[in-house]
């Protein structure tokens, strides 16, 4: 019996064929990256291949690295191995990793999400035989509001904040969740203030998105210049003294975690947006059968309860243990911490 075209190991997903990893956890001589989060963009791999796009945003995280980039659809081969790119949509520089081998077909997703955000690529479905998907929200108490419904909200709130003579701070990643935050904020309301860490990622990704200007928060920006106005800022900034400046201040976060009540008392947040860089319950499952895969292997999320559901639907599906770590992976690094 031949062995599966993409092997879980201690390293990463290991595609033996072509002696390569894709998204690997631990030094390997060649990688292939999904996207530049740091669960899945790491530190000290000889050889990195990822979309062209991607290539700006992980030297920036990571540092000199040798890494190649790729355009979307385009086929490069590694030992008679054909291999891929795709959007994914979770981010700008996202992609699919489509492997090719002998006739089968195989996608490793990375993370995705099916909305279109107006700042990544939008995701496309790609058919194979295997299907390798993350389920950060793989539960039904997942359900989004559509995009343009929930920055209402969030314009709303920044303006009512305005009225108030409140400063609003609300709260996203540095890379993704951060530059989605900024496209579609309403700047007739006021001005947008960013962390230092919000800036300099900001600053990799302008060339790639349509983004608004933003005002860089330095130890000379002055208290009274942030009244009616927005800060968008890491998680990290939440209960540190930087954060102090901005009195009086109402707070926020942007996450599908804030589908749950608990995560916004647990965090000492004063409002919750649902908005997340992941697919929904019915998005992974439309994406899912869109490939038309009949094997589909759960990496990171809800995997128990999400692959019981699919194999009830007929499919064969299993988890597989991974480093990967959805929403908490897509953290800011060490350096991003910097204002």
């Amino acid at each position: 019996m031949n062995p599966p075209l993409l092997a879980f190991n201690e390293k990463g997903i290991y595609c033996e064929a072509a002696d390569t990893y894709l998204d690997p956890w631990k030094p390997v001589n060649k990688a292939i990256i999904s996207h530049g989060h740091a669960d899945h963009s790491r530190w000290g791999h000889k050889k990195y291949i990822t979309h062209h796009s991607n290539v700006p945003i992980i030297k920036h995280r990571l540092g000199e690295i040798e890494v190649s980039g790729k355009a979307w659809n385009e086929t490069f081969t590694i030992n008679g191995v054909k291999f891929s790119l795709h959007p994914a949509g979770h981010i700008i520089g996202s992609s699919q990793i489509r492997v090719e081998y002998k006739g089968e077909v195989w996608v490793f997703t990375g993370d995705y999400k099916d909305e279109p955000d107006g700042v990544a690529v939008p995701y496309e479905p790609i058919k194979c035989h295997t299907f390798i998907t993350e389920c950060t929200f793989g539960l039904p108490a997942f359900k989004w509001q559509p995009q343009a419904e929930v920055f209402t909200e969030i314009n709303k709130w920044w303006q009512q904040n305005k009225e108030d003579g409140r400063t609003s701070v609300i709260f996203g990643y540095s890379l993704g969740k951060a530059q989605r935050l900024l496209r579609h904020l309403d700047t007739s309301i006021g001005k947008i203030y960013t962390h230092g860490a919000i800036e300099n990622m900001t600053d990799v990704v302008r060339p790639l998105a349509e983004i608004p200007g933003t005002t860089r928060i330095t130890r000379d920006t002055k208290k009274d210049e942030f009244k009616g106005n927005i800060v968008v800022a890491p998680p990290s900034a939440h209960g540190s003294p930087w954060i102090k400046k901005m009195v009086p201040y109402v707070t926020a976060s942007a996450s599908g975690w804030m589908t749950f009540r608990g995560a916004r008392r647990r965090r000492a947040i004063d409002r919750g947006f649902v908005l997340s860089d992941h697919c929904d319950w019915q998005g992974l499952l439309k994406s899912i059968e869109a490939t038309g895969a009949e094997k589909v292997i759960c990496t990171h999320g809800y995997t128990d309860i999400f692959s019981r559901y699919l194999r009830e639907l007929g499919y064969d599906a299993r988890t597989e243990e991974t480093q990967y770590e959805g929403e908490t992976g897509e953290e800011e690094s060490k350096n991003e911490k910097e204002i």
